[in-house]
């Protein structure tokens, strides 16, 4: 993998990937400008989700279970003191889906947090607790 970001003398800073995808980045600095972008630490929480969901997705069709929506909220704590670094993250995923059930949608999210998911390892071997849930709507 190579990526690269650039700054060009004012926010947003772009990130690009070999694939020539773009990412933008922001922070707000201005307080009577706020940002347009998430922030990196934001994306990294979004990422957690994304990472995690997407596997979800995968386990689910191969058991056969038809996945209409899904929807991750995550919330986290940070230090206090700089480096803030996330120290706990709660993740509630939401499934709607005609025929998974519960214990379906359960053993998915688990094997995607503990086995499958490269983001939930990295962010939990840096220390940080990741708990979830998992709901049907």
């Amino acid at each position: 993998m190579l990526v690269s970001v650039t700054y060009n003398g004012k926010l947003p800073l772009v990130g690009s990937n070999e694939k020539k995808q773009k990412t933008r980045f922001d922070a707000t600095l201005d307080p009577a400008a706020p940002a347009k972008y998430a922030s990196p630490m934001d994306v990294v929480l979004e990422s957690v989700a994304a990472c995690s969901m997407m596997d979800i997705i995968m386990i689910l069709g191969k058991k056969k279970k038809e996945v209409v929506a899904i929807r991750a909220d995550v919330e986290a704590e940070r230090a206090e003191t700089h480096p803030r670094v996330f120290t706990s993250i709660r993740i509630v995923y939401t499934l709607t889906s005609p025929d998974c059930r519960a214990v379906d949608f359960r053993k998915a999210v688990e094997l995607s947090i503990d086995k499958y998911c490269s983001v939930a390892a990295m962010i939990r071997n840096s220390g940080c607790s990741i708990t979830w849930s998992a709901e049907l709507a």
